[in-house]
């Protein structure tokens, strides 16, 4: 199996020389749905479609299990390299993605999924990419992919990554050194690691 490839500003770096950031847990083949027991997400929705669907959530079997997904989780909606680099990065590469076999491509935050909807009506990305909110930071914190960003008003958010996930088991993770950077999770990135 692939190893996993840790990226940190261009620069290929082995988990467990990663530093005080504790991402060991997620090697090579690291099932995501075992890995975030219990956890759903929120696909982005209109206030309505959220009460008519009595505020469902979406399990993470449904969205990997027996598919080819590129993830990539960014600290929030309507954020400066959110909103003008990362997102218009995989928006602009979608036709790519689909050539390389890719089922779905998903833009996770710690947002409810009425921002994110709205956002993503905003950036006209919602035809092309899938979005899902992690209203909690139960997924990020289960991962091991959060990080305190109250310095910045925003408390508890994403760092800045990318994914490659077969049939729920993690195949590359690329995680920006900061939030604010935008070098190793963008769509250009993952798309060569395929």
């Amino acid at each position: 199996m692939a190893s996993i490839l840790l990226r940190a500003r261009g620069s290929t770096v082995a988990a467990a020389a990663w530093g005080r950031r504790a991402l060991a847990s997620l090697a090579a083949g690291t099932d995501i749905v075992s890995a975030a027991p219990g956890v759903s997400l929120q696909k982005a929705r209109s206030w309505d479609e959220g009460v008519s669907s009595k505020f469902s959530t979406t399990p993470l079997g449904d969205i990997f299990k027996g598919k080819k997904v590129v993830i990539f989780g960014l600290p929030g909606a309507y954020t400066g390299v959110c909103s003008q680099q990362h997102v218009p990065s995989y928006k602009n590469n979608v036709e790519k993605f689909k050539a390389k076999g890719i089922d779905s491509v998903i833009c996770v935050s710690v947002n409810d999924p009425f921002v994110l909807n709205g956002w993503a009506d905003k950036l006209q990305a919602k035809e092309s990419i899938e979005f899902y909110g992690d209203f909690d930071g139960s997924f990020h914190k289960s991962l091991e992919l959060d990080v305190d960003l109250s310095a910045a008003l925003l408390g508890r958010r994403s760092h800045r990554w990318s994914a490659y996930v077969v049939d729920g088991k993690l195949q590359v993770l690329n995680v920006e050194k900061k939030p604010s950077d935008f070098e190793v999770s963008g769509a250009e990135v993952i798309l060569g690691q395929i």
